[in-house]
Order: structure tokens, then C-alpha cells, then sequence
């Protein structure tokens, strides 16, 4: 009796344990660049912010396991067309237009528009009065479409709130409107920044979900219900200094915060601290596994790209030069087609265009073939216009020797035109070393990523930008000596190795 009750003992215990390996997840993305306070990364590159928190909470009442996909502003409604994630929280406005474009859960945070301006200045009762003064904001939000509906006002719309809030004291801006919740940890903190007194339109926040998912919008507005009703909402938001009276009338709870602004406080501690140039230095040290992360997905992403577009860019200018007539026209077509296209639309629609039609790309996949694709037509002009150098008698030549117009081409067209395009060509693997930056919309975290991660942790953007530039810089040095040493062993003419006068055998010529 007594083994049998220990066996049942055991297997009553891995119930659980199974139980829990086979919990659901709940995909939920957000943009973590400079998003204090919904969703952002703090000391020790650790996730947090009040959306953090709150997402975290809803998916414990759901009994599933949060997991954290991120993504670029501009990809998160995209993202979840194409079935990267099942939710996403960023502070998302319920508009009418985004309503029509995805299903929302129930408010979760009911807020204002915040208007900011340098101190001393005079507060305005309508967004009228700023007719003719130039107004920052991010786009995509209901500030901007407010903006853009007042007559007069310049609009100037920014992809991260601190450079918004910068401008302002640079004199590039006369203020700035944005939902209180950035304008409070943006900018109460600024001596140099004041809060207009009067509050400006109204904004409510939902969780996102691909259109028609019903029972996922049930189970989280279940989820959110219980976390309201049991105090919890409460006591995060209070945490973060963003409990008002409206988000209290919303909820019909009390006005009073129910613990002090801890998280707030201590965003605005770190950001008053004015480290020296060696404790920055040093404090750049805890980023290094992230930055040697993003180094190597920018050094793999960009071998590979360039890679694919050596081959590709190679069997274009050969089909243009000496292709039957048809593949000269097609590969013409597709060259200047992709040269006269931004790299950045061709990313996204190789990432989010192609689900429609059923091809789904990883990100990796799609950041590697995106460049490929885009760099390859302009391989293909530097590889014609090589092949062009080459003087015909060169190929009547090797013809007259018995060879075909394959060999001819393969052993010695081509291997002359190879010496002639090679500075072009590293010339553009540098350019393709930096665009690699734009795989960061496709959910990639490059060095450019990286730098913003650090730069939100940091308030520090110009050390930070230092230090990812060196960073490329000294990714891309090898390869251009590399590109030296080849081109010169490939010129046995050559006077120069690196720059360096070659001596004769002999000694100096007398």
C-alpha cells in the first residue's frame, strides 16, 4: 500500500508540471524605442512599463504564459494581419479608422492630449490660438489628426517623443501635443518645458487583435474585468504616477492613488542624473551582449544580402549584355523597377505584402532577400558596365583562338571586368552595411535597434549614436581592406599595396 500510495503521490505531481508545459502563450507586441512608460527597457535591459504590467496581469487571469514580440511602430497593425502575434498594447488609440482595421478589447486607460510648450509661455484655451507656430507630435495618433484638422498650424511629426520634446528647446518647435501619459514622462521632469493648463480632446486605449477574433477580445475583456475590479489596474497605474480622476470615473473607483509613484519617480531620478564621460563610458559596458548580438545579426544580414546580390546583380548584366532580346528587356525591367523604389517599401512588402497571397517570410529570411533584391540591380550596372570596358577585340580574340562565346566570356571577358568592378562593389556593400539598419521594420534587432534600445535607457542619444557608429565603422574597415588586398593581387601592375610604394627586388633603381 505504501508504494502504491507513493506512485500516486508522483504521478498526482507531474498533473501540474504537465499542465504547465502545455499552458497556452499569449503573443503581445508593442515598440519598446523611447515608449516610456507603456512598454520600454530599463536598467539592466530589462522590459517594463505600466502596459507591461498590465498585460502580464491579464494573461495570468487567462491562464497563459505572456510572450513579447517586438516591432516597429508602423509594423504593429501590419504584424497582426500577417500572424506574428496574437495581440499587441502600445498605447494604441480606438479611433473610428483603426476600429475598422482591427478588434479591440475594452479601455484599459482613458487619457487626454497634453499640450507642452517652452517655459514662460502663454497657455492657449484652443488649438486654434497656435495657428502658425510649429507643433510636434508622433504619427499615427489622434495629436496628429487634431493638428492636421486645425487650420494654420505647422505639423512636424517625430518617430520618438524625446526628440520631439528636444526640438522644443533647440527653438525648432514651438510645442508639442501628446498624450499625457508621454508628456508627463517626457517632459514634467524639463525646467526648460511647461504644461499648458488647458487639456486637449480625449483618448482611450485598447488592446489590438486582428480583426474578427472574437473569442480572443472575450477572454481579454474577461481577463481586463477582473484585473479593473480587483484593484490591480489600480495599483499599477498608481505605481506609475498615471492614476487621474478621468481614468477613476472610468473605472468608478476611487480618485485617491492607492500606493505613491514609485516606477514614475524613478524614471525621473534617472533621467536628472548627469553622469561624467567615464562613468558613461562605463556604464555602456552592461549593453555589450546586446550590442555584439545586434553586430552579429548586422554582419550576417549583410554578408548574406550582398552575397545574393552579387549572383543575382551578375546573371542580370550578363543576360542585359548578351541575353536573346526578351531576357535583355526583362532584366532592364527589373532593374530600373527596383532602383526606382525605396528599399524600405520592398522590405515591407516582401515581410507584410506577400501573406496576402500566402508567402510568409521569416524576418530573417525577408531582411536578407530584401537587400538582396535591391542591391543586385545596381551589382548588375557596375558588372555591364565592367563587361562594356572590355574591348570587343578582346572577345574576338579568344573567338579567333577556337574558343566559344561561353569560354570567352567565363575565362577572359570576365575575369578582366571582375578587376575593374571591384571598388564599386565594396563601395556598395558599405551602402548595404548601413541600409541593413531598415531590417529592424521587419522585427529584426540590428545595431540601429540596439542604439535606440540603449539611448532610452541611457537619455543619452549622442553617446549612445558614438558608439553604434564606431561600431559600424569597425564592421566595415576589414571588408574594405579585404576589397584592397584583392584588387591588388589581382593587379600585378600594381605600384601600391594599402597605400604603401612597392620596392623592386633588386633594391631602388639607380
Amino acid at each position: 500500500m505504501t508504494l502504491l500510495r507513493l506512485i500516486f503521490v508522483f504521478l498526482a505531481c507531474l498533473v501540474p508540471l504537465a499542465a504547465q508545459e502545455e499552458r497556452a502563450v499569449l503573443r503581445w507586441a508593442a515598440a519598446t524605442d523611447s515608449n516610456a512608460p507603456y512598454a520600454f527597457y530599463g536598467p539592466g535591459n530589462r522590459l517594463q512599463g505600466f502596459e507591461f504590467e498590465v498585460i502580464q496581469a491579464i494573461a495570468a487571469e487567462m491562464g497563459r504564459t505572456p510572450e513579447f514580440v517586438p516591432n516597429d511602430w508602423d509594423g504593429l497593425i501590419p504584424g497582426l494581419a500577417r500572424g506574428l502575434y496574437d495581440c499587441v498594447i502600445c498605447g494604441i488609440e480606438m479611433t473610428a479608422d483603426k476600429s475598422a482595421e482591427v478588434t479591440f478589447s475594452n479601455p484599459y486607460y482613458t487619457t487626454f492630449e497634453q499640450l507642452v510648450l517652452p517655459r514662460g509661455s502663454e497657455s492657449v484655451d484652443s488649438l486654434d490660438a497656435l495657428a502658425g507656430k510649429s507643433i510636434g507630435t508622433l504619427s499615427q495618433t489622434a495629436a496628429f489628426h487634431m493638428l492636421e484638422k486645425t487650420p494654420g498650424i505647422v505639423v512636424k511629426t517625430y518617430d520618438e517623443e524625446f526628440n520631439a520634446f528636444a526640438d522644443i528647446e533647440h527653438g525648432r518647435l514651438d510645442g508639442v501635443l501628446l498624450d499625457y501619459p508621454i508628456a508627463k514622462f517626457y517632459a514634467s521632469g524639463n525646467p526648460n518645458l511647461m504644461f499648458n493648463t488647458t487639456p486637449f480632446g480625449s483618448v482611450t486605449y485598447g488592446i489590438a487583435m486582428v480583426k474578427g477574433n472574437t473569442s480572443l477580445a472575450t477572454a481579454i475583456n474577461d481577463a481586463l474585468a477582473k484585473v479593473i475590479a480587483s484593484g490591480k489596474m489600480r495599483d499599477i497605474l498608481s505605481r506609475w504616477g498615471l492614476w487621474t480622476p478621468t481614468v477613476a470615473e472610468a473605472f468608478n473607483q476611487p480618485v485617491e492613488p492607492s500606493c505613491e509613484p514609485t516606477e514614475f519617480e524613478a524614471f525621473i531620478a534617472a533621467g536628472a542624473e548627469k553622469p561624467g564621460l567615464l562613468e558613461r563610458l562605463w556604464g555602456y559596458t552592461r549593453f555589450w551582449p546586446l550590442l555584439l548580438k545586434a553586430s552579429i545579426l548586422t554582419i550576417e544580414v549583410s554578408i548574406l544580402g550582398m552575397l545574393g546580390a552579387v549572383l543575382l546583380g551578375f546573371a542580370l548584366a550578363i543576360l542585359r549584355v548578351y541575353g536573346p532580346p526578351p531576357l535583355q528587356w526583362l532584366s532592364t525591367l527589373y532593374i530600373e523597377l527596383i532602383r526606382g523604389t525605396p528599399l524600405l517599401i520592398q522590405l515591407l512588402i516582401l515581410f507584410y505584402g506577400l501573406p496576402n497571397i500566402g508567402i510568409k517570410l521569416e524576418p530573417f529570411v525577408a531582411g536578407v532577400l530584401g537587400l538582396a533584391l535591391n542591391y543586385a540591380a545596381y551589382e548588375a550596372e557596375n558588372y555591364r558596365a565592367g563587361l562594356l570596358a572590355i574591348p570587343k577585340g578582346q572577345m574576338e580574340a579568344a573567338r579567333a583562338l577556337g574558343m566559344t562565346q561561353r569560354q570567352g566570356l567565363f575565362h577572359v571577358v570576365i575575369p578582366q571586368s571582375f578587376r575593374l568592378v571591384l571598388p564599386p562593389v565594396t563601395n556598395d556593400f558599405i551602402s548595404l552595411l548601413k541600409d541593413s539598419s531598415l531590417v529592424s521594420m521587419v522585427t529584426l534587432v540590428d545595431l540601429t535597434g540596439a542604439y535606440k534600445q540603449i539611448a532610452t535607457q541611457t537619455f543619452d542619444y549622442f553617446g549612445a549614436g558614438l558608439l553604434v557608429a564606431a561600431l559600424y565603422l569597425i564592421i566595415g574597415l576589414p571588408f574594405v581592406r579585404l576589397a584592397r588586398f584583392t584588387e591588388d593581387q589581382l593587379n600585378p601592375l600594381s605600384k601600391h599595396v594599402f597605400g604603401k610604394p612597392k620596392t623592386p627586388r633588386g633594391g631602388p633603381a639607380s
